[in-house]
């Protein structure tokens, strides 16, 4: 009887450290996916930060699980907490470039001062957000190609974001001579405003001369638009300001170059 308790009691120790791992699982399984379900209903939430909670909360099961697991095996909870300690002091002072850039990710991803498919500037770089992890942020400029950019430079340098405000403003200049007409110029650039769909009417455009130059009248065109029609609104009126000028007789001033000859 006492080798039948000696050869089982090897069995009772793997059943329960059997028994632990596919507790510990099943539960780890029912709170993502309950953390799954809370989270959708919040419509608010970035997707970005949405997979970082339920991944950050994976990990903090499988440290539980583990840390219960080596508890069952007899290992004292202190010892653990000791070697977790001084491996994570080695792995920061190893990973201090790397753990900048996961801090950087985590400010992104909870002020989000930009989110997927915004069109944004970050320093000199230019693009849509394709991704943002712990670790990058890529971005694809409008010509197609992409950009990766460390966290930790993202979250220190100044961001522009482009596609936040529902509507941005067409920034225009034009030059006419001083033989043209300014009043006539300025009805016409507000007549092709006004014939487009591109132009919103929740804002007037606002046309006016800005300066006096040796050789043009420089006036303004600043007319508004909803943000995913930027382009087409500022290349509509480029155009369509230039037909009409020519229909109208307002000339556009180019350099003369007057070379003079001295006779002997």
């Amino acid at each position: 009887m006492d080798n039948l308790l000696i050869i089982s009691e090897p069995w009772i120790t793997v059943i329960h450290l059997a028994l632990v791992i596919i507790i510990g699982m099943i539960a780890t399984t029912i709170i993502i996916a309950l953390l799954r379900r809370i989270l959708k209903k919040i419509d608010s939430l970035d997707e970005m930060l949405n997979a970082f909670i339920i991944n950050a909360v994976k990990v903090i099961c499988i440290i539980l699980l583990v840390a219960i697991f080596l508890d069952a095996l007899g290992v004292s909870i202190g010892t653990i907490v000791a070697v977790l300690g001084a491996a994570g002091a080695a792995v920061a002072l190893a990973l201090k470039d790397s753990l900048a850039n996961v801090a950087g990710g985590l400010m992104i991803l909870i002020t989000q001062p930009f989110k997927k498919g915004d069109l944004i500037n970050i320093g000199e770089y230019r693009g849509r957000v394709q991704s943002i992890d712990l670790f990058l942020t890529t971005l694809r400029t409008l010509n197609y190609q992409i950009i990766t950019i460390p966290n930790g430079l993202v979250n220190t340098s100044i961001i522009m974001n482009e596609s936040r405000e529902e509507l941005r403003r067409v920034d225009l200049t034009f030059n006419i001579s001083y033989d043209s007409d300014v009043v006539k110029a300025k009805k016409i650039m507000r007549e092709v405003c006004r014939k487009s769909d591109l132009i919103v009417d929740e804002k007037d455009p606002s046309i006016g001369v800005r300066s006096n130059d040796d050789s043009a009248v420089v006036l303004d065109l600043l007319a508004w638009c909803r943000t995913e029609n930027y382009f087409k609104a500022e290349y509509y009126l480029l155009e369509e300001v230039k037909r009409a000028f020519d229909e109208e007789g307002i000339k556009i001033p180019y350099p003369h170059v007057v070379v003079q000859t001295e006779t002997m």
